[in-house]
């Protein structure tokens, strides 16, 4: 039997272990990406690395997520962030430039290859034909050092595409369909590779969507074909001479299947508070809107905001509402002026912003209270958008463009009785300006690092004891994501670089003493239900709990970037083998674990965990490296353990 694509680009990668699902594996990385969000601290850890200069093919450094200057502290993060990506050979992305996954598709993304990205939207490179892995900032670092990537080797999620897509529905309603199929826990462990003959109908941008939005499956990556449509995006880039054509086997096999016909999919919306509350948006037809956003990491391409612009020429947007785009490139604006789009856009009454990620990470535009909000971003967590209890609901393009005009939930196929359907195809040639990209000089080492008063070295953490006595400072629900564990916006980012100070923030929503009662406890632990720590890659959300004394998180199940975020700072994420024991904890209660050094060193699975002098049995799913790591308090400090020749 054939391979399918995922497994032949593993295959070329792969340094350690075998690809089977469950096992751990390591493969060679040859691009990183990082944000100023993840990267501050990601590049404090490299520093810590004492490596003189990348040994990644290729490293970019975005600047992209904390763009208000309110005080100086973003300011002196981005004048660090310049200062080491010039020193350490890494690319830089100047604030204004764009989002990094949209950039990244457009200069830097070569098919067949590997990009970690200390962001989990990094698989937006499916649609370049890449293998993009979201992980936390120390894993990127690392890579960033020249280190292998390490995995558990996912199962490959084989869908099948046929047909094409009806007028007024675009790719966003299919990664739509799929997280209203499978959910928000359905790619867990999984790589999701399309195939079959409607793939071809897709453009880059359409498949990037698609890609992007992989994240909210919780899929370990997405990955599409390198196809005639992708030389047509890098001929369109001035960078044809990199494409090569990447297909599965014809007789590839897959661990699970699923099939979607392109021509049945229809406008669909996802409702609060979660990306996979999805029902057709002709289900909720009617709803006032107060707010439309297009664009910012995902739905963001020229194709687009072009289709947002056609539909709003001419036209004015409906009273009441408030209509932002935030392209994801400059690279788009400029090209969506050349045509015209620009003039649109304004003369409808619309606010063009900067680009860059703005209100999907809670950086401004935040809604006002009981308004409903309307965006093509990939999250709708409770809360993300900076407004407390929100109403925000993700949408294609189409239908955002739809509500502009109406002023209510509207199908786009509506649109069908005012214009022609547009029919945008990305240009055959782009107009290319990478004047927000500065590439590092060849010797960068008589740089000088420029440190701000806000970013603090990175904090050293004891080393696993030999047992555990801690209290349960929280007790959590299921599908808790990172934003309710370490919140985004523009009060908490621009703490990123500061563990003392941004810990102060951990669980702030949900309860806003958290951070003062493990402070007081000096050791605790946190309990959560399933796919606890789901979104985001941030790992402030592990290490912030770490540095408050949080050393064990208890769950149902655990998110995979997350899970390797806690065994990156030495939390232990240990399951229950029971899930009904979750019910059997409650906040305040105390919690053991007698000799659990000793039993993670001697490789046990089981940890007995005795809560209030009662047994619970838990699980410790971890390699032998992972073991280590836990044993040393932190991959950085295993790491530095192996360098001078002792073990952890």
């Amino acid at each position: 039997m054939g391979d399918s694509l995922s497994i032949k680009i593993l295959k070329e990668h792969l340094v350690e272990g075998e690809l089977v699902p469950g096992k751990e594996i390591a493969i060679r990385i040859d691009q990183t990406l990082l944000q100023d969000a993840t990267g501050t601290m990601a590049m404090l850890e490299f520093l810590a690395t004492g490596i003189p200069r990348v040994k990644v093919g290729l490293a970019a450094q975005y600047v992209d997520h904390n763009l208000l200057q309110t005080d100086n502290k973003n300011a002196d993060d981005h004048a660090f962030l310049a200062s080491v990506a010039a020193r350490f050979g890494v690319h830089l992305s100047k604030p204004g430039n764009g989002v990094s996954h949209q950039v990244h598709l457009e200069r830097f993304g070569v098919p067949g290859t590997t990009l970690l990205g200390a962001d989990s939207h990094t698989p937006t490179a499916a649609g370049m034909g890449q293998l993009a892995i979201g992980a936390g900032g120390l894993d990127v670092a690392l890579a960033m050092a020249g280190y292998p990537f390490h995995l558990t080797c996912p199962k490959i999620f084989g869908v099948k595409l046929i047909n094409r897509l009806q007028p007024w529905v675009s790719g966003k309603d299919v990664i739509l369909e799929m997280l209203r199929r499978h959910s928000v826990k359905g790619g867990v462990g999984k790589i999701i590779e399309y195939y079959g003959p409607g793939v071809a109908t897709l453009s880059a941008t359409d498949r990037a969507t698609i890609g992007n939005m992989g994240a909210e499956l919780g899929a370990t990556s997405t990955v599409f074909q390198s196809d005639e449509n992708t030389r047509l995006f890098l001929e369109a880039q001035g960078r044809g001479e990199l494409w090569r054509e990447l297909m599965p086997d014809p007789d590839a096999t897959y661990d699970e299947h699923d099939e979607i016909d392109l021509a049945q999919v229809v406008p669909l919306i996802a409702c609060p508070s979660s990306p996979d509350n999805v029902v057709p948006v002709s289900e909720i037809e009617g709803l006032k809107v107060d707010q439309v956003i297009v664009g910012s990491s995902v739905n963001s391409s020229f194709r687009d905001l072009m289709t947002v612009c056609r539909i709003l020429d001419g036209r004015r947007i409906a009273q009441g509402l408030s209509f932002h785009i935030n392209p994801g490139s400059r690279q788009v604006l400029e090209n969506v002026v050349a045509q015209g789009g620009f003039m649109m856009l304004l003369l409808a009454g619309g606010q063009v912003h900067q680009p860059g990620c703005l209100g999907c990470i809670g950086m401004g535009q935040a809604p006002g209270t009981n308004q409903v909000s309307l965006r093509t971003f990939p999250r709708n967590f409770p809360g993300r958008s900076g407004t407390k209890e929100d109403r925000v609901y993700l949408c294609s393009p189409e239908t955002a463009a739809a509500a502009g005009v109406f002023g209510v939930v509207t199908d786009p196929r509506k649109l069908e009785e005012l214009l022609p359907w547009p029919d945008v195809k990305n240009p055959e040639r782009y107009l290319v300006d990478d004047s927000g990209i500065e590439t590092p000089p060849e010797d960068g080492s008589g740089v000088e690092i420029v440190t701000g008063p806000n970013i603090v070295p990175f904090p050293e953490f004891e080393a696993l004891p030999d047992s555990l006595e801690v209290e349960v400072i929280i007790k959590v629900g299921e599908n808790i994501s990172t934003d309710t564990i370490m919140p985004a916006g523009n009060k908490v980012l621009p703490f990123r670089s500061n563990i003392p100070a941004i810990s102060k923030f951990v669980f702030e929503q949900a309860d806003p003493e958290f951070s003062l009662r493990a402070t007081e406890k000096g050791a605790g632990a946190v309990v959560g239900g399933e796919n606890y720590g789901q979104g985001s890659s941030r790992e402030h959300a592990a290490l912030a709990p770490r540095y408050l004394g949080i050393r064990v998180k208890l769950a149902k199940s655990f998110a995979r970037i997350h899970r390797s975020n806690l065994i990156n700072f030495g939390i232990l994420p240990l399951v229950f083998r029971d899930p009904a024991d979750y019910d059997r904890i409650a906040q305040g209660d105390r919690i053991s674990i007698p000799k659990v050094r000793e039993l993670v060193q001697g490789g046990a699975s089981e940890i007995p965990v005795f809560v209030n002098g009662q047994e619970v049995v838990t699980l410790l799913q971890v390699s032998e490296r992972e073991r280590r790591e836990l044993l040393a308090g932190g991959l950085l400090n295993a790491v530095k353990e192996e360098s001078h020749g002792g073990k952890a």
